[in-house]
């Protein structure tokens, strides 16, 4: 009874031995049996199947390769830039002349109107020189008057001493001739030239009187000016006591506190004005000519919600370091839910575009390192073509710079070079 698992033991180790190890040795044992066919024989007549169909004799050594009949597609295109929002406006309102804060400050966060009071300060002495400024110019204004009504004065004196002039030498002229045929003595004669000389002196008194009163008209309206000028710099200074929100907007920081001393230049409050807000990016020189001011731009925020608006400004200088340019969108705000510094991806609208969708993996580098596709010609020659990135999709990527139609290869790309002829298989684009 124990002879029989042993024999059963050494049967099954020699069938294993045989199936493992010693295969080649089992399969022919089996074949010179009878038991399977030879090998080979099971494919004879697919191959014989084949060989009724004549093939090209050199088409057994040409590279296999999986390729794509494509067709382009017109596309909206948009350029798709990373920014953030931005504050339409920001400043630092600051004093502009010294002294001390005599008004409660407002708290940060506080929404303030266009003129609405942020810091008002001591008037101190400022009132007193504005009344000095004005009795000045009251003076200056009196001193003119009296000026003015010595004017005609000094006029009728000067008509009136030539007047006397002219008199004088008529009596000069008459005594000269007289004395001349013996009708007049020789101190006649001396006695109208003195008339003379008198009332040449009464002309220059009376110019230098008129002269007189018209320096004493420009004196005045000089002191006038001067009045005025100060009248103007003291309500000016009275002015600067009162700091005013230059816009509507919020406080980035309080107002300054009641009793602190503000010298010109010291810093009362920030304001900022976030309606409408920007959304800022720098757009690649690359994608620059894509865009135009006045087209429409959307964006989302990192911290959720979708906004619209417009470019309004793109810059036309280059940064230096980056070689990327500004571009600036408007965004209606009226809620003011939006904050400055927040990222956002932006996308603005440019012009569609014939562009082939296709996978990733088919794009591939010549040996000057440009970036492109390897297709097929009408005869199966392999051709590279230069193309341009237009947008990266989950269902591949977006090119553009390419036929209409081509014949992309998608697998072996990277086994061939161009002008080399190949045995494409094709698949289908799938929608």
């Amino acid at each position: 009874m124990r002879i029989f698992p042993a024999i059963m033991a050494i049967v099954v180790g020699v069938i294993l031995y045989f199936a493992i190890i010693d295969r080649q040795t089992a399969i022919t044992f089996l074949q010179d049996q009878g038991l399977i066919p030879p090998h080979g024989q099971e494919e004879t007549a697919p191959e014989t199947a084949v060989a009724d169909t004549p093939k090209p004799e050199a088409s057994a050594n040409l590279i296999k390769v999986v390729a794509r009949h494509s067709q382009a597609q017109k596309i909206d295109s948009a350029v798709i830039l990373r920014g953030q929002t931005s504050a339409d406006r920001q400043v630092d309102v600051r004093a502009e002349t010294s002294a001390t804060v005599t008004s409660e400050p407002l708290p940060k966060g506080t929404f303030i109107e266009a003129g609405q009071l942020m810091c008002e300060l001591d008037p101190g002495t400022r009132e007193a020189s504005l009344a000095e400024a004005r009795a000045r110019l009251t003076e200056a204004k009196s001193r003119r008057a009296e000026a003015e009504s010595r004017v005609p004065e000094a006029r009728a004196r000067l008509i009136e001493a030539r007047a006397r002039l002219e008199e004088a030498r008529v009596n000069q002229n008459a005594a000269v001739k007289l004395s001349a045929d013996g009708f007049a003595s020789t101190t006649r004669v001396k006695s109208t030239e003195a008339a003379v000389a008198a009332a040449d002196a009464g002309v220059e008194a009376a110019n230098s009187g008129l002269s007189a009163a018209q320096s004493g008209i420009e004196s005045a309206d000089a002191g006038i000016e001067s009045a005025q000028a100060s009248i103007a710099a003291a309500e000016k200074e009275i002015t600067r006591l009162q700091i005013k929100a230059p816009f509507a907007g919020l406080l980035e920081s309080d107002t300054a506190e009641l009793g602190s001393l503000l010298q010109p230049g010291s810093l009362c409050a920030t304001v900022i004005q976030l309606d409408p807000i920007k959304l800022v990016a720098f757009v690649p020189e690359t994608e620059v000519d894509r865009i135009h001011v006045g087209a429409m731009a959307g964006a989302r925020l990192a911290a959720g919600g979708d906004v619209q608006g417009k470019v309004t400004f793109l810059s036309k200088s280059a940064d230096p370091t980056t070689r990327t340019f500004r571009v600036e969108i408007k965004i209606p705000n009226p809620d003011l839910k939006i904050r400055d510094g927040q990222t956002a991806e932006i996308l603005i609208a440019a012009d569609g575009a014939k562009a082939h969708l296709l996978p990733g993996s088919a794009l591939t580098l010549n040996n000057e390192g440009t970036l492109g596709l390897r297709t097929l010609n009408d005869d199966a020659v392999v051709q590279f073509m230069p193309v341009s990135l237009l947008r990266d999709t989950v269902d591949g990527v977006w090119l553009t710079g390419l036929p209409d139609t081509i014949d992309v290869i998608l697998i072996g790309q990277e086994y061939v070079t161009a002008g080399v002829r190949v045995a494409p298989t094709f698949e289908e684009l799938s929608q």
